[in-house]
């Protein structure tokens, strides 16, 4: 294994998270096909996510479009069926951008954005999938949508900009135990009638799938240590 720092983890990282998939999916009685791992490749170069794509991975998730877009254009035009997930917070004089690069937005949270994101899907004729991120600890300095603002929120997103919200995404505070974060997303996902749920990293995505996780985004696990 490479002595450097922050060298990526071999290939069987991805097989290890993997199996610690099928092993969440089994115990939650869930089929395996009903999540979809995002590796997220945020400040790894292109020769770091090679292999990765070589191990037979599709989803990657980035944080920051400028990043995305100065190394992605060649990995994706390299390797068709890729699909790209941008899950950092997103200014809206960036969605043009986004929107032409990113296959799925995860942080969708506030009205400026959907203005501009609904702007750019109608110009452009592409439907990236969207995420309603919600701030479940409702903390400061975190962007997302309070929980008691997330009913009026996704309604606003359908009524007024016309866009088709796929999901819901949560980052649950770090010193919290994840689950009653996880349940109370996949709650606020199951009365607006969402069947996405974004949820889970690298030291929790196994709890995220038996509370109904069907995206997990899992970045150290698979490439080590930033």
């Amino acid at each position: 294994m490479p002595d450097e720092p922050n060298a990526p983890l071999p290939p069987p990282a991805l097989a290890a998270v993997e199996q610690e998939i099928v092993r969440a999916c089994n115990d939650a009685q869930r089929d395996r096909g009903a999540v979809t791992l995002i590796a997220v490749s945020k400040t790894f170069a292109a020769d770091a996510i090679e292999p990765v794509i070589a191990a037979g991975q599709r989803a990657f998730g980035e944080n920051r479009v400028q990043e995305a877009k100065a190394k992605w254009p060649p990995l994706t035009a390299a390797h068709p069926g890729l699909v790209l997930h941008l899950i950092g917070p997103l200014q809206s004089n960036k969605a043009k951008e986004a929107v032409a690069l990113f296959d799925a937005i995860h942080s969708v949270d506030r009205a400026s954005l959907c203005a501009a994101l609904a702007r750019e899907i109608a110009a452009q004729g592409r439907h990236p999938q969207l995420f309603v991120q919600i701030n479940t600890g409702e903390e400061p300095q975190k962007a997302g949508i309070a929980p008691g603002d997330a009913d009026a929120f996704i309604a606003a997103c359908r009524r007024d900009y016309g866009l088709e919200i796929s999901g819901l995404m949560c980052i649950p505070p770090v010193e919290d135990a994840p689950g009653p974060h996880f349940a109370l997303t996949a709650k606020i996902a199951s009365r607006n009638g969402l069947a996405n749920l974004s949820m889970g990293m690298s030291a929790d995505f196994a709890t995220a799938i038996q509370f109904g996780a069907t995206h997990v985004r899992v970045g150290s696990a698979i490439f080590g240590h930033r």
